[in-house]
């Protein structure tokens, strides 16, 4: 430190600025004060899987985010799959951010990173992965934008209640925990969580950006698709029939009949409505897949069984995409309907109207289209009065397509508010 002596002999501009820099090199010393310069870091776990583009596009929405909210801050991504071309969609968006993938790299993101976040999921989906940086490093984690489902781990069971309490162990110890559904808020007070901030905060993937212009642009040129004037139908059975597309697994004889029996039931709907959009207005329609499963399903249930006189106005992707192009096709639609959730969101999330169907078989992700105030957009298809309603409410939306975009719009504004929120509270923690 310098001495008051030292002091008197400096030019008087120089005194007390520096006299004060060099005491607090001195009191801290420079590696310390060096850290407390360096940008927070962020450790985000997510990417959980491939085979669906609503599963890949949790990863660039929360990304996107943490761009936009936080630009100050280092990411770095722990995902589970970046396989299929992921990998290098994400790092052409995100080149910033470096992709965790080996026990090294894993190793020193524990040592650097000062929070954890686990992104957007059906569940806690990397619950273990959580609890272990707990226990590892002691530092701070947040939760954001998940489905809590409990099913199958019932409180009458010892294995169930080891579960549940695992699972609110979890939630409990983080900073914050944001719940894509009011459902799944309910469920974690119902349980007992005592996490200090809990709240609805939406899915990641309505934040997604990613775009294929080129390849979407080739495949509407070729399919004679014009901007605004088709919309996109997705199928989707009870259970995704995972045992098609992985051959390492068995197939589920109790899903597969519970598929084959209600498949007919919850396509017809959804076919009529196709027929009628082609029959009443200019429009055409694109039966098109979220995950790679949904292909078949759609040819099988919607496209092939077209009466003659609609069909060549009907187009049927024979192929699964990566959520770029997806994007860049759904944005130049008119809108989506279908029994699937994240193409709707990813619709919504820029602008697109997008109905939703579900069913009990399903989590209760499907609820946060009221949460977002698109209720009468929501079908329940294990109620026929829902089922009935179907055709007409695409054909309100096809018809007056202003107003379709003007009600997604809406939803839109309300879903990036509570973005906009739900990063300031990401940001209180990291600077605490």
């Amino acid at each position: 430190m310098l001495e008051q002596n030292q002091l008197a002999m400096c030019p008087k501009p120089f005194r007390r600025r520096e006299f004060l820099a060099a005491s607090l090199v001195a009191s801290l010393g420079a590696p310390a004060l060096a850290a407390a310069k360096r940008a927070p870091r962020i450790l985000l776990r997510s990417s959980w899987q491939t085979v669906n583009i609503g599963d890949i596009a949790h990863t660039p929405g929360v990304l996107a985010l943490l761009e936009r909210h936080l630009p100050d801050v280092e990411v770095r991504l722990w995902p589970s799959k970046v396989d299929n071309g992921v990998e290098e969609m994400l790092r052409a968006r995100f080149p910033k951010v470096r992709v965790v993938k080996s026990a090294e790299a894993l190793k020193a993101a524990f040592a650097e990173c000062d929070f954890l976040l686990h992104g957007s999921g059906p569940s806690l989906v990397a619950q273990n992965d959580v609890a272990r940086w707990a226990k590892e490093t002691g530092k701070p984690y947040g939760i954001y934008g998940i489905t809590l489902s409990l099913q199958g781990s019932t409180a009458t069971s010892p294995a169930g209640d080891k579960t549940i309490a695992a699972t609110v162990a979890v939630l409990s110890g983080a900073k914050f925990a944001y719940f894509r559904d009011s459902k799944s808020l309910e469920l974690a007070k119902q349980r007992g969580a005592t996490c200090p901030l809990m709240e609805f905060g939406p899915d990641g993937a309505f934040a997604t950006d990613l775009r294929d212009d080129a390849k979407a642009m080739a495949f509407l040129k070729e399919n004679g698709l014009e901007e605004g004037k088709f919309l996109c139908c997705i199928p989707r059975l009870r259970f995704t029939p995972y045992w098609t597309i992985h051959k390492e697994r068995a197939m589920d004889p109790v899903k597969h009949a519970r598929n084959e029996a209600l498949k007919e039931h919850d396509h017809a709907p959804h076919r009529q409505a196709i027929i009628e959009v082609l029959r009443q207005t200019q429009l055409k329609v694109l039966i098109c897949p979220e995950d790679q499963t949904q292909m078949a399903v759609g040819k099988e249930l919607l496209y092939d069984p077209l009466p003659a006189d609609v069909k060549p106005r009907a187009v049927w992707r024979p192929n699964y995409w990566l959520t770029g192009e997806a994007v860049s096709v759904y944005t130049r639609s008119a809108g989506l309907f279908g029994n699937e959730m994240h193409s709707p969101i990813m619709c919504v999330g820029n602008g697109i109207p997008a109905i939703v169907c579900r069913w009990a078989e399903q989590t209760s992700k499907g609820f946060m289209w009221r949460d977002i105030g698109l209720g009468d957009w929501l079908f329940d298809f294990d109620k026929e009065d829902d089922v009935k309603r179907l055709v007409p409410t695409v054909l309100a939306l096809a018809k007056d397509p202003a107003a379709a975009k003007a009600k997604a719009a809406k939803a839109r504004e309300f879903v990036m508010g509570k973005f906009a929120a739900s990063m300031g509270v990401v940001k209180q923690n990291l600077s605490a």
